[in-house]
Formats: structure tokens, sequence, C-alpha cells
């Protein structure tokens, strides 16, 4: 997973300024196992920032994904990008119910890698394995509902 220094010095080499707010997006990226969307971010640190604005939150993600050091994920069954700051090789499983992702580490994933580059001559760049379905949570609740004909 990327830390924070990682993702601030990012942001530095890039020309960003590093502010408050960037750091705090940062922070919030390698310690949330949420894998929060850009409204997620915006929302749990307006309280503490009066002058962030949603397209500081989308532009700094634009960058980080952009320099490699964050992942943008596709949707969770809620139609908005969520975003993960491990970029080692993981797989992620969504619920396409609650929408909540979460990272198995796998190492079938370093050996998928290696196999497609042997097979191919790429050299890659980066990859993202998301699976989606329904949680153990969400399966029960729908078992516990009964249909109304």
């Amino acid at each position: 997973m990327s830390n924070l220094t990682t993702l601030t010095s990012a942001l530095h080499k890039a020309g960003m300024r590093v502010t408050p707010q960037r750091i705090a997006i940062c922070e919030l990226l390698t310690t949330s196992d949420e894998h929060p969307t850009a409204a997620m971010i915006f929302e749990q640190l307006k309280p503490r920032f009066a002058s962030l604005s949603l397209a500081t939150v989308y532009n700094t993600l634009d960058v980080l994904v952009g320099l490699g050091v964050v992942n943008a994920l596709g949707h969770a069954g809620d139609d908005k990008v969520h975003y993960d700051a491990d970029t080692e090789p993981h797989v992620n499983l969504a619920c396409i119910s609650c929408s909540r992702i979460i990272d198995i580490p796998s190492e079938h994933v370093t050996h998928l890698d290696q196999e497609i580059t042997s097979a191919s001559g790429y050299k890659l760049l980066g990859a993202r394995v998301l699976y989606y379905g329904l949680c153990p949570t969400c399966q029960k609740k729908q078992k516990g509902t009964t249909r109304i004909q």
C-alpha cells in the first residue's frame, strides 16, 4: 500500500502544492479500508476544511491515479469510481448491493502478471482485478426477504 509520504511526494513531484487539504485527502486514502469515492472523501473532510471543494478532491485523485500511486477502481454497483491506495497486486471484491469493496491478498495475481508478461512480451505497468458479487451480509439480507407476488 502506498503510504502518506509516497502520495504527498508524488503530488510535490507533479508540481502541485501540498496543502493541508491535499495531505488530508492522501491520509484518508492511506488509512481507509473503504475504497472511498471522491464524494465520500469530500464529505468526510469538509467539516475540517471549510474551503475544500469537490474539484480539489477530484483533481488530487486524478493526479495520484495518473502517477500510479492510487488506483481508480470501477464502480461497485453504485455508478461511482472508488479509489484504492494499495497498488500492490491483490484482488478487490465489490458488493453490488451495498457497494462495499474489500481487498483479498492473492499470490495468484502476481503469478498471473508473470504469466501474462512471459506470454505476451508486454512490460506491465499495472493491473486491477475486481470481482463483483454479493457480500455475506447482503446475501443474508436477501435470504431474509420474501417476495410479495
